[in-house]
């Protein structure tokens, strides 16, 4: 059996907000599997398990560039929230964004060859991202961007630096933007519930089922059960049949209409969204340089 360490614990504990104990139950009944771990605490502990899946495990920023029927949005990281304040790394973050809206790179090699001149570093975007790192002294990196382009209007927002959203459409500007501010608030998944993953939704479903078998009910009941649970969950998390967060009275879906307003597209980041977050063993740190200068 695989050993349950205490860190693993506390990594689970900081992606579920479930109670210490609870977290080693499921580790040791997951065999040390974190994935299925936390899929056995959503079992028992319903939503509540889910609170801090999203939060923010890496530091950085999102950047924004729109002009026209043309935008980006980039996710530039680094290792600590101090640097995501830093002048330069903002300036950088910002210029790869209007980059990628000018130049259309096919991925984030193409961004690098790019030319950009900043702060005495280039000729290239890769150039003055290396010569960031000596000056600062921090790693950066650019994550992952994307660039609207033909597909309508666009509307963007940003929350601070750490949430970006880009919204491709056509009517009205206003709804546009209240539809960004939406999606940066309720995190949607998709458009409509047909354009859901199916990785998520057999996730769910997964899910739904093992709690309707713990209910003890009949099969064609338990059936029932699982379906119910995975159509509340594909109008939670897709943008069109999530309830509008300036009136939950109306879909985001009714309120368009009512604007004379269509979605085409849109696209959020979360800084850091997915990537683990270095834990440093402050103890084993010291304990080995103890160690290595009594070597000399």
């Amino acid at each position: 059996m695989a050993a349950i360490t205490a860190s693993m614990v506390a990594e689970l504990r900081a992606k579920t907000d479930a109670p210490m104990m609870e977290c080693k139950k499921a580790l040791t009944e997951a065999a040390g599997d974190m994935e299925r771990a936390e899929e056995l605490l959503r079992v028992k502990l319903g939503s509540k398990a889910g609170k801090a899946a999203s939060r923010i495990t890496a530091e950085g920023v999102v950047a924004v560039s729109v002009a026209g029927g043309t935008g980006a949005l980039v996710e530039v990281n680094c290792e600590t929230d101090f640097v995501s304040k830093n002048d330069d790394f903002l300036a950088f973050a910002r210029a790869c964004a209007e980059l990628i809206a000018q130049h259309n790179p096919a991925d984030v090699a193409a961004l690098g060859a790019l030319a950009l001149s900043q702060a005495s570093f280039g000729p290239t975007v890769e150039d003055v991202r290396k010569g960031l790192i000596g000056k600062i002294g921090e790693n950066m990196s650019v994550r992952r961007f994307v660039r609207y382009e033909g597909q309508g209007a666009l509307a963007s927002y940003l929350h601070g630096t750490r949430i970006g959203v880009l919204v491709a459409y056509e009517g009205s500007e206003t709804a546009a933007k209240d539809v960004a501010m939406h999606v940066a608030a309720m995190k949607p998944v998709s458009l409509s519930s047909a354009d859901v993953p199916v990785a998520l939704v057999d996730k769910e479903r997964s899910i739904a089922s093992q709690k309707a078998a713990e209910s003890g009910k009949p099969a064609e009941i338990v059936a029932k059960m699982v379906e119910g649970s995975v159509q509340k969950y594909l109008k939670e998390v897709s943008l069109l049949n999530q309830s509008f967060v300036k009136n939950d009275k109306q879909t985001v879906e009714a309120m368009l209409k009512a604007a004379g307003t269509q979605v085409k597209a849109f696209t959020l980041y979360v800084v850091g969204e997915g990537i683990e977050k270095k834990v440093d063993d402050f103890a084993a740190e010291v304990a080995a340089q103890v160690a290595a200068a009594k070597g000399q």
